[in-house]
């Protein structure tokens, strides 16, 4: 049965936890529930299953809806170059000037879910989606075009960052891996069927009904919000519960302070003692039922206003960048979550503008059907990858007497590196030289297989490494991701009609696979960098203002 142990040692770097308790000589185990709750029914990581389960189901939803709306566009260009005169060229430009403005919705939109928690935000971001769909059904010039684009991809950028926060929120590390698995799984939902049922509207009713239908199903899910969705920031006080950190033992700055000291251990697999007394305290996992359970109309406030003034809310636009660039681990998954998403994105497009030419002469519901194999090959990939990652987890942290390190994730990722540049070279080449469209709707599937484990392992590499700065981190990380997307989108044009379909999908798959093989170094180095940065790291986690411990 699950319990709740806090490790005591404040050494340990970030990320670092006590998984598992090994009991009767290490033939069983307790998982140790990380973070650990409190004891108030109204912590979300008390919340029973099913209400995690109906909270989790939401936001899914919202994430199907925002990428549809982002990558259902891309079945509407022929009909728009033929009714408005756009150049595919210009369509090209508008959907990369799309992933642009998400490198920064992060930025601008984040630091109010801290501060006024993240119900606000995903009602509003629901509100002001519903009303750029209605500005793209009525579009007429290239400035409708662009505006309503840019704008939508901003508000959109939340479906990257707030719905890890949330993750973060109600689940437990041992539960993560499967979780961001589900969504990266929802989040190809969304960007590759979309377009499948897009391509039957455009024929059958015309491209302006997509977008109605987009208000139509993005209106549904702010219903369910208003009177479904409840709150998932909370700071409790904690009671008879030890802190990873305590207060006292974090430094007042972080400049100069990241280098391991000669006395840091090294964290071996044999848990911490001093002075023949064990290292962590063990305390059966209850909830006290005398703390009033909040009523139907409070979980459904709409603000939970977390104390801090607009500078402290707004230094949290600058914060992540300083992250970025002074944390290995966040900036190289960043890279690698946006090598991957390029992946797709270039992919798509490339299939957008060549098959509907000759040999193909795909029209917007042919088009549309492309999008059937990334969807089984990311439904296949999230079979065997979401439980696969926990499972492993609990194995590799057993066999390190409990200790769980968060590099052991990164295992996964490195066992689906062959299927990425494999699969890019059998759609690229093959496009290129007009083979049978099966075979190159086999060779997108197969790469986007490879990219799922990749993605999901990126992101729970970070919110099990560093929780308590996930929100900046994954600003920083959408920042990047999407500028990859974007640089890769806009030199795609150019660059193919400069060394050809199959010359750019070589090289695209040669430099996907070195990223993706950096992941062997922080299998091997991940943890010193944690110890390097852990001062920094425990700094900014002291400046967050939704912070639980």
């Amino acid at each position: 049965m699950s319990h709740q142990t806090q490790t005591s040692d404040p050494s340990w770097p970030p990320g670092t936890v006590q998984l598992e308790d090994l009991l009767q000589d290490d033939q069983t185990t307790d998982i140790i529930l990380q973070p650990a709750p409190c004891h108030d029914p109204n912590d979300p990581l008390n919340w029973p299953t099913w209400r995690k389960h109906l909270n989790f189901g939401l936001v899914s939803y919202y994430v199907i809806m925002v990428f549809a709306i982002i990558d259902v566009a891309t079945v509407t260009w022929g009909p728009l170059n033929a009714e408005l005169g756009f150049s595919f060229e210009l369509l090209n430009d508008s959907y990369a000037a799309g992933c642009g403005s998400l490198c920064i919705g992060g930025v601008i939109l984040i630091p109010f879910a801290l501060k006024y928690g993240r119900r606000p935000v995903y009602v509003f971001s629901t509100i002001a989606q519903c009303a750029f769909c209605v500005w793209q059904a009525r579009m007429q010039t290239v400035a409708d075009l662009m505006s309503a684009n840019i704008l939508s991809s901003m508000v959109g950028a939340l479906a990257e960052v707030l719905v890890q926060m949330t993750v973060a929120d109600v689940y437990f590390v041992h539960q993560r891996g499967l979780m961001n698995s589900i969504y990266v799984w929802f989040m190809t939902v969304g960007a590759t069927l979309s377009p499948l049922a897009g391509g039957y509207i455009v024929t059958s009713q015309g491209w302006r009904w997509v977008w109605w239908w987009m208000v139509i199903l993005m209106g549904a899910g702010l219903v369910a919000f208003i009177f479904l969705y409840e709150e998932t920031k909370f700071s409790p006080t904690l009671e008879g519960v030890i802190p990873v950190v305590a207060a006292g033992q974090i430094d007042p700055s972080p400049e100069g302070k990241d280098k391991k000291s000669p006395t840091d251990p090294e964290i071996e697999a044999n848990v911490a003692h001093k002075d023949g007394e064990t290292q962590r305290s063990h305390a059966t996992h209850w909830i006290d039922h005398s703390i009033p359970v909040k009523p139907y109309w409070k979980k459904l406030a709409l603000w939970s206003t977390s104390p801090g003034s607009f500078a402290s809310m707004a230094r949290h636009s600058v914060e992540p960048f300083i992250l970025l660039f002074t944390v290995p681990a966040i900036f190289f998954m960043s890279v690698v979550y946006g090598a991957m998403t390029a992946a797709v994105t270039v992919s798509v497009t490339t299939l957008s503008s060549y098959m509907t030419l000759p040999p193909y002469n795909f029209n917007a519901s042919q088009i549309g059907l492309m999008g059937l194999p990334p969807f089984i090959g990311t439904s296949i990939a999230v079979l065997i990858s979401g439980r696969l990652s926990d499972s492993l987890v609990l194995y590799l942290a057993k066999r390190n007497r409990g200790i769980f390190e968060p590099e052991m994730r990164l295992w996964i990722a490195v066992a689906f590196i062959p299927f990425v540049p494999a699969g890019l070279f059998m759609f690229g080449i093959g496009l290129n030289n007009g083979s049978p469209w099966p075979l190159v709707a086999v060779g997108l599937g197969i790469a986007i297989f490879g990219t799922i484990p990749a993605n999901s392992v990126a992101l729970t590499y970070l919110t099990d490494a560093y929780t308590d700065v996930i929100a900046d981190s994954l600003v920083g990380v959408t920042f990047i991701r999407n500028l990859i997307s974007t640089v890769f989108v806009f030199a795609l044009s150019p660059w193919i009609e400069s060394v050809g379909l199959t010359g750019f999908y070589i090289t695209f798959g040669l430099i996907l696979t070195v990223i993706l093989l950096g992941n062997l170094v922080f299998i091997y180095f991940g943890k010193r960098f944690r110890v390097m940065t852990a001062k920094r790291y425990r700094y900014y986690a002291q400046r967050q203002m939704d912070l639980r411990n």
